[in-house]
């Protein structure tokens, strides 16, 4: 099973740095289709930051190049963030970006190395190529196993939904039960879970805020 999952991995790492080395630091580069989706995706996310909070620590599971740390960096004035991500020509790039943020560090890496306040998860559950729903479900839920272990106050994530149209649908994508995985994270991390699925776009966030 474990080889099982370092394969997996290791086609998610090669798929991201391909994209990368195609479309360079760019939402393209993170198989997105443009910059103002991937802000509304980032709007999402960062629900599950408490605004009151003077200062927070943010790991940003699939970080790609950096483009959430450049988002919070608009709206927060006070946080540290992790970037992780399984393929390091990602860390480079976003190293390359953003190397002379003093509160930012990014690592090459499967599961963050340090406990952070909170935890985000943006686009990693997509790109599934030739594994079955069931081997992918369990990869899923194994990675929000991890986010829970490591976030303190809560973390989110966004999966393409089962919703969308049919005929929009690809083979190599991975399309969530949003209710499923609502159902699943409140019997498994919270009792404070939100399901966000009304922001236009072909997928869903999930927010999980735990209790300080």
């Amino acid at each position: 099973m474990h080889d099982d999952k370092a394969g997996l991995i290791g086609e998610v790492a090669a798929y991201y740095a391909e994209k990368l080395a195609r479309y360079g630091d760019t939402p393209r580069g993170v198989d997105w289709n443009g910059e103002a989706s991937q802000i509304v995706r980032f709007e999402q996310l960062c629900k599950v930051i408490d605004p009151a909070l003077p200062h927070f620590s943010l790991a940003d599971l699939g970080c790609g190049y950096g483009a959430l740390l450049g988002h919070l960096q608009t709206v927060y004035p006070a946080f540290t963030y992790l970037g992780v991500d399984v393929a390091p020509e990602m860390v480079a790039a976003a190293e390359r970006r953003h190397g002379a943020a003093a509160h930012a560090r990014f690592i090459a890496a499967s599961a963050p190395d340090r406990e952070s306040d909170y935890g985000v998860a943006s686009g990693i559950f997509n790109v599934r190529q030739g594994r079955a729903d069931a081997e992918w479900f369990d990869y899923l839920v194994s990675t929000l196993d991890l986010l829970h272990r490591t976030s303190r106050l809560g973390f989110s994530f966004n999966c393409l939904t089962s919703y969308s149209d049919e005929d929009k649908k690809k083979d190599y994508l991975y399309y969530a039960d949003p209710c499923r995985l609502f159902d699943l994270c409140k019997r498994r991390y919270s009792r404070q879970v939100a399901l966000l699925h009304d922001y236009g776009l072909y997928e869903f966030t999930i927010v999980v805020r735990k209790s300080p």
